[in-house]
Protein backbone atom coordinates (compact mmCIF):
# COMPACT_ATOMS: atom_id res chain seq x y z
CA UNK A 1 0.00 0.00 0.00
CA UNK A 2 2.60 2.21 0.67
CA UNK A 3 4.35 2.13 -2.12
CA UNK A 4 1.30 2.60 -4.07
CA UNK A 5 1.23 5.83 -2.47
CA UNK A 6 4.59 6.87 -2.88
CA UNK A 7 3.66 7.04 -6.73
CA UNK A 8 2.38 10.83 -7.21
CA UNK A 9 -0.10 11.43 -9.81
CA UNK A 10 1.09 13.28 -12.56
CA UNK A 11 -1.44 16.66 -12.30
CA UNK A 12 -1.96 18.44 -15.65
CA UNK A 13 -3.93 21.35 -16.63
CA UNK A 14 -4.69 21.84 -20.63
CA UNK A 15 -5.62 24.97 -20.86
CA UNK A 16 -7.97 24.91 -18.47
CA UNK A 17 -10.25 27.73 -17.55
CA UNK A 18 -13.21 28.74 -15.23
CA UNK A 19 -16.01 31.51 -15.58
CA UNK A 20 -18.94 31.98 -13.62
CA UNK A 21 -22.00 34.14 -15.65
CA UNK A 22 -19.15 36.27 -17.49
CA UNK A 23 -16.60 36.74 -14.62
CA UNK A 24 -12.62 34.98 -14.88
CA UNK A 25 -12.54 32.63 -11.95
CA UNK A 26 -9.58 31.18 -13.12
CA UNK A 27 -7.26 32.32 -17.11
CA UNK A 28 -6.40 29.64 -18.67
CA UNK A 29 -3.88 27.63 -17.05
CA UNK A 30 -1.67 24.83 -18.58
CA UNK A 31 1.39 23.38 -16.18
CA UNK A 32 2.32 19.91 -14.99
CA UNK A 33 2.43 18.66 -11.21
CA UNK A 34 4.04 15.59 -9.51
CA UNK A 35 5.88 16.70 -6.55
CA UNK A 36 5.09 15.71 -2.72
CA UNK A 37 4.47 18.39 -1.35
CA UNK A 38 2.81 21.48 -3.30
CA UNK A 39 1.56 24.77 -1.52
CA UNK A 40 -0.63 27.25 -3.11
CA UNK A 41 -0.93 30.58 -1.99
CA UNK A 42 -2.64 34.17 -2.81
CA UNK A 43 -4.82 37.17 -1.95
CA UNK A 44 -8.80 36.20 -1.21
CA UNK A 45 -10.21 35.37 -4.77
CA UNK A 46 -6.99 35.09 -6.41
CA UNK A 47 -8.48 31.66 -7.92
CA UNK A 48 -6.30 29.67 -6.04
CA UNK A 49 -9.10 27.43 -4.46
CA UNK A 50 -11.00 26.90 -8.09
CA UNK A 51 -8.15 26.13 -9.48
CA UNK A 52 -7.47 23.11 -6.20
CA UNK A 53 -11.48 22.34 -6.82
CA UNK A 54 -10.43 21.24 -10.71
CA UNK A 55 -8.45 18.74 -9.34
CA UNK A 56 -10.88 16.39 -7.67
CA UNK A 57 -13.70 17.30 -9.72
CA UNK A 58 -15.95 19.48 -7.42
CA UNK A 59 -15.41 22.21 -10.22
CA UNK A 60 -15.38 21.51 -14.15
CA UNK A 61 -12.97 23.45 -16.38
CA UNK A 62 -15.18 26.14 -18.63
CA UNK A 63 -12.43 25.63 -21.35
CA UNK A 64 -9.55 23.01 -21.26
CA UNK A 65 -9.32 19.80 -19.32
CA UNK A 66 -7.60 18.83 -16.52
CA UNK A 67 -6.33 15.52 -16.05
CA UNK A 68 -4.69 13.04 -13.03
CA UNK A 69 -2.64 10.70 -14.42
CA UNK A 70 -4.09 10.73 -17.92
CA UNK A 71 -7.66 10.66 -16.61
CA UNK A 72 -9.88 13.56 -17.62
CA UNK A 73 -11.46 14.75 -14.43
CA UNK A 74 -14.69 15.09 -16.70
CA UNK A 75 -14.97 12.64 -19.21
CA UNK A 76 -13.20 9.77 -16.86
CA UNK A 77 -14.71 10.75 -12.98
CA UNK A 78 -16.12 8.10 -12.42
CA UNK A 79 -12.27 5.94 -12.62
CA UNK A 80 -11.11 8.70 -10.67
CA UNK A 81 -13.24 8.33 -7.50
CA UNK A 82 -11.28 7.80 -4.68
CA UNK A 83 -8.15 9.04 -6.16
CA UNK A 84 -8.40 12.17 -4.24
CA UNK A 85 -9.45 13.70 -1.05
CA UNK A 86 -10.15 17.02 -0.20
CA UNK A 87 -9.83 18.51 3.38
CA UNK A 88 -12.45 21.91 3.61
CA UNK A 89 -11.33 24.97 5.28
CA UNK A 90 -13.71 23.99 8.55
CA UNK A 91 -13.01 20.53 8.69
CA UNK A 92 -16.26 20.32 10.50
CA UNK A 93 -18.57 20.77 7.64
CA UNK A 94 -17.16 17.67 6.16
CA UNK A 95 -17.76 15.38 9.77
CA UNK A 96 -21.39 13.79 8.95
CA UNK A 97 -22.14 11.49 11.63
CA UNK A 98 -21.87 13.14 15.64
CA UNK A 99 -19.67 9.92 16.53
CA UNK A 100 -16.22 9.81 14.76
CA UNK A 101 -15.87 6.51 14.71
CA UNK A 102 -18.91 5.75 12.82
CA UNK A 103 -18.13 9.40 10.45
CA UNK A 104 -14.91 7.36 9.49
CA UNK A 105 -16.43 4.04 8.83
CA UNK A 106 -19.29 5.88 6.40
CA UNK A 107 -16.71 6.36 3.72
CA UNK A 108 -15.81 2.53 3.54
CA UNK A 109 -20.07 1.92 3.47
CA UNK A 110 -19.89 1.71 -0.43
CA UNK A 111 -17.34 -1.62 -0.08
CA UNK A 112 -19.98 -3.70 1.59
CA UNK A 113 -16.69 -4.83 4.15
CA UNK A 114 -17.62 -7.32 7.06
CA UNK A 115 -17.85 -4.87 10.37
CA UNK A 116 -14.59 -6.43 11.65
CA UNK A 117 -12.76 -5.43 8.50
CA UNK A 118 -14.02 -1.61 9.02
CA UNK A 119 -13.54 -1.55 12.54
CA UNK A 120 -9.72 -2.60 11.93
CA UNK A 121 -9.46 0.45 9.58
CA UNK A 122 -11.27 3.03 11.38
CA UNK A 123 -8.45 2.14 13.91
CA UNK A 124 -5.42 2.08 11.70
CA UNK A 125 -6.39 5.61 9.68
CA UNK A 126 -6.59 7.08 13.23
CA UNK A 127 -3.35 5.09 14.81
CA UNK A 128 -1.54 7.13 12.07
CA UNK A 129 -2.02 9.91 14.13
CA UNK A 130 -1.94 8.59 17.53
CA UNK A 131 -5.59 9.42 17.80
CA UNK A 132 -7.08 6.45 18.56
CA UNK A 133 -8.66 8.53 21.84
CA UNK A 134 -10.77 10.31 19.49
CA UNK A 135 -12.91 7.00 17.42
CA UNK A 136 -15.75 7.43 20.74
CA UNK A 137 -15.89 11.04 20.79
CA UNK A 138 -18.42 13.56 19.12
CA UNK A 139 -17.38 16.26 16.49
CA UNK A 140 -18.35 18.72 18.25
CA UNK A 141 -16.44 18.10 21.64
CA UNK A 142 -13.02 18.59 19.43
CA UNK A 143 -10.29 21.22 19.24
CA UNK A 144 -9.79 22.63 15.52
CA UNK A 145 -7.11 19.87 15.54
CA UNK A 146 -8.65 17.15 16.57
CA UNK A 147 -11.53 18.38 14.44
CA UNK A 148 -8.20 18.41 11.49
CA UNK A 149 -7.28 14.99 12.75
CA UNK A 150 -10.86 13.27 12.64
CA UNK A 151 -11.83 14.82 8.81
CA UNK A 152 -8.09 13.52 7.75
CA UNK A 153 -8.85 10.07 9.04
CA UNK A 154 -11.95 10.17 7.34
CA UNK A 155 -10.35 10.98 3.91
CA UNK A 156 -6.97 8.46 4.35
CA UNK A 157 -9.54 5.70 4.76
CA UNK A 158 -10.18 5.48 1.73
CA UNK A 159 -7.04 5.21 0.87
CA UNK A 160 -6.34 8.42 -1.60
CA UNK A 161 -3.09 9.20 -3.65
CA UNK A 162 -3.29 12.89 -3.20
CA UNK A 163 -4.58 15.11 -0.26
CA UNK A 164 -6.14 18.67 -0.85
CA UNK A 165 -5.97 20.65 1.89
CA UNK A 166 -7.81 24.15 1.97
CA UNK A 167 -6.13 26.69 4.55
CA UNK A 168 -5.61 23.49 7.40
CA UNK A 169 -4.23 26.43 9.79
CA UNK A 170 -7.16 28.95 9.48
CA UNK A 171 -8.39 29.94 12.86
CA UNK A 172 -5.87 27.37 15.10
CA UNK A 173 -3.99 28.17 18.04
CA UNK A 174 -0.35 27.89 18.09
CA UNK A 175 -0.82 24.71 19.70
CA UNK A 176 -3.10 22.94 17.30
CA UNK A 177 -1.41 24.85 14.31
CA UNK A 178 1.57 22.83 15.02
CA UNK A 179 -0.16 19.73 15.22
CA UNK A 180 -1.55 20.19 11.71
CA UNK A 181 1.70 21.38 10.51
CA UNK A 182 3.02 17.95 11.47
CA UNK A 183 0.40 15.90 10.67
CA UNK A 184 0.73 17.32 6.91
CA UNK A 185 4.85 16.89 7.23
CA UNK A 186 4.69 13.27 8.00
CA UNK A 187 2.24 12.14 5.45
CA UNK A 188 3.31 9.79 2.68
CA UNK A 189 0.64 11.02 0.56
CA UNK A 190 0.91 13.55 -1.96
CA UNK A 191 -0.46 16.93 -0.62
CA UNK A 192 -1.57 20.16 -2.13
CA UNK A 193 -2.04 22.72 0.52
CA UNK A 194 -3.91 26.18 0.15
CA UNK A 195 -3.12 28.58 2.64
CA UNK A 196 -2.58 32.24 3.79
CA UNK A 197 0.10 30.67 6.67
CA UNK A 198 3.23 31.19 4.45
CA UNK A 199 5.49 29.44 7.59
CA UNK A 200 3.22 26.52 6.79
CA UNK A 201 4.31 26.25 2.80
CA UNK A 202 8.14 27.77 3.56
CA UNK A 203 9.55 24.08 3.43
CA UNK A 204 7.52 23.07 0.29
CA UNK A 205 8.71 21.38 -3.03
CA UNK A 206 6.72 24.00 -5.02
CA UNK A 207 4.39 26.78 -4.54
CA UNK A 208 2.19 28.22 -6.58
CA UNK A 209 1.31 32.07 -6.49
CA UNK A 210 -1.92 33.01 -7.72
CA UNK A 211 -3.29 36.61 -8.39
CA UNK A 212 -6.29 37.79 -9.99
CA UNK A 213 -7.34 34.70 -11.35
CA UNK A 214 -4.02 33.59 -12.85
CA UNK A 215 -0.79 32.28 -11.82
CA UNK A 216 1.54 34.81 -10.63
CA UNK A 217 4.64 33.01 -10.13
CA UNK A 218 5.35 28.83 -9.76
CA UNK A 219 8.85 27.61 -8.41
CA UNK A 220 10.98 27.25 -5.38
CA UNK A 221 9.14 28.10 -1.77
CA UNK A 222 11.06 31.12 -0.88
CA UNK A 223 10.61 33.08 -4.24
CA UNK A 224 7.37 32.16 -4.30
CA UNK A 225 6.73 33.62 -0.93
CA UNK A 226 8.95 36.74 -1.47
CA UNK A 227 6.74 36.97 -4.68
CA UNK A 228 3.07 37.07 -3.11
CA UNK A 229 4.95 39.31 -0.33
CA UNK A 230 5.25 41.48 -3.20
CA UNK A 231 1.76 41.70 -4.55
CA UNK A 232 0.36 41.48 -1.47
CA UNK A 233 2.02 45.47 -0.56
CA UNK A 234 1.20 46.88 -3.89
Amino acid sequence: MLAERERHLEIRFEAAEVRFEGRVALQPLTLSLGEHRIGVIGLNGSGKTTFARLINGLAKPSGGRVTLDGLDTVADAKALVGRVGFIFQNPANQIILPIIRDDIALGLAHRRLPRPAVDAAVAAALGRFDAAALADRRAHELSGGELQLAALSAVLVTAPQLVIFDEPSNQLDLKNRALVERTIAALPEQAIVISHDLELVSGFDRVLVFDRGGLAFDGRASAAIDHYREIACR
